[in-house]
């Protein structure tokens, strides 16, 4: 049995740069009414870097939601009208300064559909070009290659805590052990 929520109504509560709020009143499945507050995001990539001696290109940038330094795959919000793969080819490059020779679609998935309708869109990276990073304004990063090996080692020491780049180093150890 599907028990999907009817939306009554929609009100806008917030319109920022990177995303918006809003409150959508609903009708339950057994006709009683709620509300669900709604993040509404253009979507995203991750790019997930491999160089040829099976290392993974991260950055490491402070992030002031959770006032940490977290590591990351490179990753980045979609711009108006920009396919996923364009995102990913301009954000590879903006973060990392690297360029891929390849570049395949993997997967997408929703980051926290709770609440949001945030989608990041997975690519595999490879055969790596080095060039200089040309991070936005106001955005400071520092690029990191991480073999594999250790990024589990450090995955399950918690030191890495971001679920895109989780993922990315699963499908990464997956793709290098069957290659």
């Amino acid at each position: 049995m599907l028990y999907e929520e009817k939306t009554m109504k929609t009100e806008k509560v917030y319109d920022g740069k990177i995303l918006n709020l809003r409150i959508d009143t609903i009708e339950l499945p057994d006709k009683k009414y709620s509300k669900r507050e709604i993040v509404e995001h253009p979507g995203a990539v991750g790019i997930i870097a491999i160089t040829s001696d099976n290392s993974l290109v991260l950055v490491k940038q402070y992030r002031k939601a959770v006032e940490d330094f977290l590591y990351e795959i490179p990753a980045g919000k979609l711009e108006v009208n920009e396919e996923p793969k364009e995102t990913a080819i301009r954000e590879l490059s903006e973060e990392t300064g690297y360029n891929a020779e390849k570049l395949t679609y993997i997967s997408e998935f929703y980051t926290s559909p709770g609440y949001c309708d945030e989608k990041i869109h997975l690519f595999l990276a490879q055969g790596l070009i080095k060039g200089d990073p040309y991070p936005d304004s106001g955005e400071f990063i520092e690029t990191v290659e991480i073999p594999i090996d250790d990024l589990v080692k450090m995955l399950n020491r918690g030191e890495i805590v971001d679920s895109k780049t989780i993922i990315g180093i699963f499908i990464a150890k997956d793709l290098i052990k069957n290659s």
